[in-house]
């Protein structure tokens, strides 16, 4: 099943784990919205420097933000309505957590990358 997933914190570079993330999506058949501060193409996928500028329903969102970058997105989040959102290593915040699964938001402590190579995605 194919799903349609932001990356908050994409990266254009090959060694960091948002790009190892995206690769893996798109190898998977993922829809994928790379989402960053400079908002610049990764892998040749259109970027977004807000979650706002997403034009189509997101089902997962997955982090690779800290809990203080993090904060500022809450409500662009929020209103992007995903099913759930994945807090890859170094993202966790039970305050951010418990706001989304306040707002009816599936949330979870795990690596996107395991969750894709272990079928668990």
């Amino acid at each position: 099943m194919s799903l349609s997933v932001a990356i908050i914190g994409a990266s254009h570079k090959s060694h960091r784990f948002a790009y190892k993330a995206q690769q893996l999506l798109m190898q998977r058949g993922h829809t994928v919205f790379p989402v960053s501060a400079n908002g610049r193409s990764i892998l040749d996928v259109p970027g977004y420097s807000s979650v706002r500028d997403i034009a189509q329903a997101v089902d997962t969102v997955t982090l690779y933000v800290n809990p203080q970058r993090h904060q500022p997105l809450l409500e662009d989040i929020l209103a992007l309505k995903p099913r759930r959102i994945i807090f890859n290593p170094g993202t966790e915040s039970a305050k951010l957590e418990q706001t989304y699964a306040e707002a009816g938001i599936q949330t979870l402590e795990a690596c996107t990358l395991v969750m894709l190579q272990t079928d668990q995605f």
